[in-house]
């Protein structure tokens, strides 16, 4: 390895132990209950550290703020590093945020997602209601690229949907994928040795076949979270049950498609819906801001413009022993 990238190597670790270590004194001294330290004090001083970005220039006691949920929704750790892609506790950080904010009118939220997990998309949905309801302010959803299961599930109780000509969306219904490994141990002679204190303990184990009561239990669960999901779409559009079982068997639709069904209220991008409302509720002169991580770009592009000096590592094969051989619940479209 040359001088040049064991310098670059040094200066990384250099940088990266700053970046671990001064967030973790801003939290402990800014905290006064000790329990607050606890969990990844990096992660929380950087969803902590909000900074707005304006949008279009306007009047700033009079706000709209523009909520971007891109890529799958999940709860999972993000990097530091990371500029782009789904960050479910910033988006909730930053809602919190509004919920006290005097100067928010109104919420746009630009959905650009397949889903994600049932619970994430429940709790990002609540959220937005509780901001709602809170602030008394009205929301709008512009449907991108894609905006299904998951991503409708969450724009479902906005009071207007608008999306495009070519945007997918729909995809109503929950799935819970996996694999069973059982006859490739067969034939490698590997036995699974599980015991348990009941026969359901291993449900949805990939090690064995599973039983027809276990596939009964699965999809019961799978059930009352598909009538949760029409439970939302229901008390959010303007259709009936039956309208909605009738859309909801896991097909996708595009943008006029939906416009036909009820399920999104215009066709027309960010623009359009930006508008429409504005007019509709007074908001000519409102500035539109969102929300970013700005105030650590120099560590980000510290790291990019010396990735390329850093040395190439082997990828790891996924580890599929641990929690990736539970069952999984997604509001989520895993088509195309």
């Amino acid at each position: 390895m040359t001088k040049k990238r064991w310098v670059a190597i040094g200066l990384s670790i250099v940088v990266f132990v700053i970046s671990l270590v001064i967030p973790a004194i801003g939290n402990s001294l800014k905290a006064e209950d000790p329990e607050e330290n606890k969990g990844n004090m990096v992660r929380d001083f950087y969803n902590d550290a909000r900074s707005v970005t304006v949008i279009e220039n306007g009047d700033p006691t009079s706000r709209i703020a523009v909520l971007d949920i891109e890529g799958t929704i999940v709860d999972q750790e993000v990097s530091p590093l990371a500029t782009v892609g789904y960050n479910h506790q910033k988006l909730l950080g930053d809602l919190e945020a509004m919920k006290t904010d005097d100067t928010i009118k109104a919420i746009i939220l630009r959905i650009n997602s397949p889903g994600g997990g049932v619970y994430e998309s429940a709790e990002l949905t609540d959220k937005i209601e509780e901001v709602k309801e809170a602030r008394d302010i009205p929301v709008y959803t512009v449907m991108e690229n894609m905006a299904a299961s998951g991503g409708y599930y969450i724009a479902a109780h906005s009071e207007k949907i608008f999306a495009q000509t070519e945007t997918i969306t729909g995809s109503i219904g929950v799935i819970m994928q996996g694999f069973n490994v059982s006859e490739l141990l067969d034939k490698l002679g590997i036995e699974d040795m599980t015991i348990k204190s009941g026969d359901l303990k291993d449900l949805g184990s990939i090690t064995r076949e599973s039983t027809s009561e276990e596939l009964s239990v699965l999809q019961e669960l799978v059930d009352n979270m598909y009538e949760r999901f029409v439970d939302t779409v229901e008390s959010g559009r303007d259709l009936s049950r039956e309208e909605i079982y009738a859309l909801a068997d896991g097909r996708i639709y595009d943008g006029e498609q939906a416009l036909e069904n009820g399920l999104v209220d215009e066709l027309g991008y960010f623009d359009d819906a930006l508008l429409d409302l504005r007019n509709t509720h007074s908001l000519e002169n409102a500035q539109v801001i969102s929300f970013q991580r700005n105030d650590l770009d120099w560590f980000n592009n510290f790291f990019v413009n010396f990735k390329g000096l850093m040395p190439k590592q082997n990828l790891a094969l996924p580890d599929i022993s641990t929690h990736e051989e539970a069952p999984q619940f997604m509001y989520v479209y895993r088509g195309l």
